[in-house]
């Protein structure tokens, strides 16, 4: 849960009056979901948000379903997305269910000539390779190798690489993302428990306002649509903002793993939450120490949940032929495990330095054409015994 932050110039009380240096009126804008209950920001704009001067097109973004109802297991190889030089275009869905849609992206250069607005979903972006600044109408962020990028619904942002080589991997979710319940009190804060604290959550550090009129061109998404909206006035034109809805980062690397005498189920993981799917960590951490322990994980049934793990970096102790960027999909039904032969070499192993981001959804994924086009066919094949 994101805490409380303010960043530029307000006014004492919300909704009274706050005058340029001329006289005039900044023109305030509540920022909020789920109506006026969620979390929400006031920011103050120099123009009036609302100037639409022209909807160009409306052109569908939709994923491709390859595979409607799945039941087999996959390994997807996805450093085969091919790079893209615009970022819209170099997002390629490859899982997908009503909640969430799961995206790998290659994007060669910034987005030059427009701006983005997702109104469908909170977008969580994690930053396989790259670094860079995201800058958005609530203030700008610096990105590098394994921050997470939390861009909530609505927000209107651009990217900015620093380089053309760039791998994302991208959570859509149709529900706000929050930090997990349990790591925090009743206040929000985050406990003593937590693998990770408020110092570690790196919020928007500058605003770029610009008093600036003329055409700029908004592509927003709604419904699966990509709508060219041409807008009167810069959208980053906010002189201050206060509340509780912005974007913020977190690096992978200042997750604090927790391990214990005999093997630790998925949920220390965690990182992220919705009611629909949850988004753990797996960093380098010291391994069981129980004098029996088998740090490997043992098999287990996915009866309720579709289980993808990205892996993105080191060893991976469980799995076999298994390399940066490839993602594996476990659907709901079915058990699974360890490859065979590394439960037993895992045995008198003190540590791993093995980095992935796992997504476990609440209902089955379809997986998208794009996916298919980078799919080992035999991955389900591979625990058998030779």
């Amino acid at each position: 849960m994101p805490f409380y932050h303010k960043l530029g110039d307000i006014p004492h009380k919300r909704h009274t009056q706050f005058r340029k240096p001329d006289g005039s009126l900044y023109s305030e804008q509540l920022f909020g979901t789920i109506g006026f209950d969620g979390m929400s920001t006031n920011s103050y704009h120099v123009h009036r948000p609302t100037q639409v001067k022209e909807i160009r097109k409306q052109y569908s973004v939709k994923p491709e379903i390859a595979k409607e109802n799945n039941m087999q297991s996959y390994r997807f190889r996805g450093f085969q997305i091919k790079p893209e030089k615009d970022y819209l275009e170099s997002r390629k869905a490859v899982l997908t269910n009503s909640d969430c849609t799961i995206i790998l992206a290659a994007p060669q250069e910034r987005t030059q000539d427009y701006f983005y607005k997702n109104t469908d979903a909170d977008e969580l972006i994690f930053v396989h390779k790259g670094t860079g600044k995201l800058r958005t109408h609530l203030g700008n962020l610096d990105f590098k190798y394994g921050d997470y990028l939390l861009i909530p619904r609505g927000v209107i942002y651009k990217i900015d690489f620093d380089t053309d080589d760039n791998r994302l991997f991208i959570v859509e979710s149709r529900r706000p993302i929050y930090t997990p319940k349990r790591y925090r009190n009743y206040f929000g804060q985050l406990l003593e428990h937590s693998p990770f604290c408020e110092r570690d959550l790196r919020q928007p550090y500058e605003l770029e306002t610009n008093d600036e009129k003329g055409e700029f061109l908004i592509k927003v998404k709604k419904q699966d649509d990509i709508f060219e909206m041409v807008y009167a006035s810069h959208p980053f034109d906010v002189v201050g903002y206060d509340g509780y809805n912005y974007p913020y980062a977190f690096s992978i690397h200042d997750f604090e793993p927790i391990t214990g005498r005999i093997h630790q189920p998925p949920p220390v993981h965690q990182t992220f939450e919705t009611d629909a799917f949850v988004i753990c960590s797996f960093v380098p951490r010291k391994y069981d120490y129980h004098p029996l322990s088998i740090p490997a994980p043992y098999n287990h049934s996915n009866i309720d949940s579709d289980e993808v793990l990205y892996y993105v970096d080191g060893d991976f102790m469980s799995r076999t032929d298994v390399e940066a960027g490839h993602i594996s999909l476990h659907p709901a039904g079915i058990p699974h495990g360890p490859h065979p032969g590394t439960a037993e070499k895992s045995i008198g192993k003190e540590g791993t330095e093995e980095l992935a981001v796992m997504v476990d959804t609440f209902k089955p994924l379809m997986v998208c054409k794009d996916a298919m086009a980078i799919a080992d066919e035999s991955y389900y094949q591979s625990w058998l015994d030779h």
